[in-house]
């Protein structure tokens, strides 16, 4: 047997050539490993959250420090609220043209074309026609960028909520609020930086992760307020501030020898920062939300203290309030519960619309005039709008409601960095689809964050592989609305 061409193998199985050879690629790992633990990349690709005090930081020039997001659960009718359509008075009682395709969400009656319920007329010198549903409101047209050529990509409140909130139909994608944090941080040390205020009646269909964090660390997710009684339970402080001082520092130690062996524990961190913020919300939370130092000259103007308007009056003046101190993203829910509870008008648009538009009508105008009085609207964006809109036909004879619609509605942006006064984009002669420079839930995100400073195509966030951000691959920011 001849041995000459047996190679020489060590207990590890490898010859010495390949020993020598996986050894040396081994020794260039250990010092590329250095390299890009020194460059971030390890910290990057394992998910670990930038530091609540470190933001990415705005791309250009901020023009709004705060968003207020007015988000009307159930979706009101563009006919019949800021889409004025006066060829529905034309064709009333004749079917929607063939050639207008549609999904029948939930196998409705279909009925017959149906103009507005209550008159439309024209508001401030801009003349922006609004409905009488909005009386208040139409006196502060001057201000508002109406957008009637939205769409979105689902007729189900569930998921369209999801959408509108996140920009995608499936759950576990961070919220609109969670990226104007991740992205602005807080401007506030003792507050929350994003609030969410739902109605009396309950919250949107799919719940939690409509202001969730998604995959974002839990400390970027909205803080909820109580829609009545005391906004935040549990804050009153200990009665030795001193001991509770000592017990949080003790467990903020723990927490970080914990976190110190395990990279990317970003759960904890949050969980840690928590407790640290509610220590300090203890001062400064009950004052934000007492509204007992408000003249009463302001309580009326918000109709707090009166109904139908006290309650979302109450949530609509706590924002003003959240915006001076500091807080970045306030959402506030008209409608919640059972859909019969929100601006869902299967039944009747007369009925539902009349209930809650004079519920938020007076509030909203509220709003807007006490953030110009304060100063504040010129760096506040105020958003309205629903997850879709309804349909310009009725649901049968005599039953004088509307089904979702998801091809044509309207939202309206008023405050810093917005053209007020402003009409852009058109739905079809009968407010069905959208057909004039049509407005996505993206382009209305990269609207929003291109007013908080942010290009939306580098505000992105490392998450199973790829830059992930609330546009996707989409989005234009609408520039017809800007100042």
């Amino acid at each position: 047997m001849n041995t000459n061409n047996i190679k020489k193998r060590f207990p590890c199985g490898l010859d010495r050539r390949e020993a020598i050879w996986q050894m040396g690629g081994g020794f260039a790992g250990i010092a590329l490993a250095g390299m890009l633990e020194e460059a971030g990349f390890f910290r990057k690709h394992l998910g670990a959250a930038e530091p609540a005090n470190r933001p990415i930081g705005p791309h250009f020039p901020v023009k709004a420090r705060a968003v207020i997001h007015l988000m009307m659960n159930g979706a009101p009718s563009q006919v019949d609220t800021f889409d004025p359509k006066p060829e529905l008075r034309k064709y009333a009682g004749k079917p929607l043209p063939s050639d207008k395709k549609y999904i029948n969400s939930g196998g409705r009656k279909v009925g017959f074309l149906t103009p507005e319920f209550r008159p439309f007329r024209p508001g401030g010198k801009s003349g922006i026609p609004v409905s009488d549903y909005f009386p208040h409101v139409r006196s502060h047209a001057d201000k508002l960028a109406i957008v009637r050529s939205c769409h979105t990509d689902s007729h189900a409140h569930g998921s369209a909520l999801v959408a509108m909130n996140t920009g995608s139909v499936f759950i576990g994608k961070p919220s609109l609020g969670s990226w104007c944090v991740y992205g602005l941080g807080s401007a506030s040390k003792n507050l929350p930086a994003y609030v969410v205020m739902m109605d009396k009646r309950g919250g949107p269909i799919s719940g939690q992760p409509n202001y969730g964090s998604g995959y974002m660390p839990g400390q970027f997710q909205g803080t909820l307020f109580r829609p009545v009684g005391t906004p935040i339970l549990n804050l009153k402080g200990a009665d030795a501030p001193g001991i509770q001082r000592a017990q949080l520092d003790l467990l903020a130690k723990l927490n970080d020898f914990h976190i110190a062996d395990r990279p990317g524990a970003s759960d904890l961190a949050a969980r840690a920062q928590s407790y640290e913020l509610a220590y300090r919300m203890q001062a400064e939370a009950p004052e934000a939300v007492d509204l007992s130092k408000e003249t009463q000259k302001t309580l009326d103007m918000y109709g707090v203290g009166r109904e139908p308007t006290n309650d979302f009056g109450r949530n609509c003046l706590i924002a003003r309030r959240l915006v001076e101190r500091g807080v970045r993203f306030i959402q506030l829910y008209s409608g919640g519960g059972h859909l019969e509870d929100t601006w869902d008008a299967h039944t009747s648009i007369e009925k539902n619309h009349g209930l809650h538009g004079a519920e938020v009508d007076q509030p909203i105008a509220a709003l807007l005039a006490d953030l110009e009085r304060q100063g504040l609207l010129d760096s506040t964006l105020v958003v309205w709008g629903g997850e879709f809109g309804r349909m310009p036909f009725s649901e049968g004879p005599g039953e004088p409601g509307r089904n979702h619609n998801p091809y044509g509605f309207t939202t309206w942006f008023a405050g810093a960095g917005v053209k007020g006064g402003t009409i852009y984009g058109a739905t079809d002669e009968f407010g069905f689809q959208a057909v004039e420079n049509k407005a996505h839930i993206h382009d209305l995100h990269a609207t929003i964050l291109h007013l908080l400073g942010f290009d939306h195509e580098r505000l992105t966030y490392f998450h199973q592989g790829r830059d992930d951000r609330l546009t996707d691959v989409y989005g234009n920011v609408i520039n017809g609305i800007l100042a």
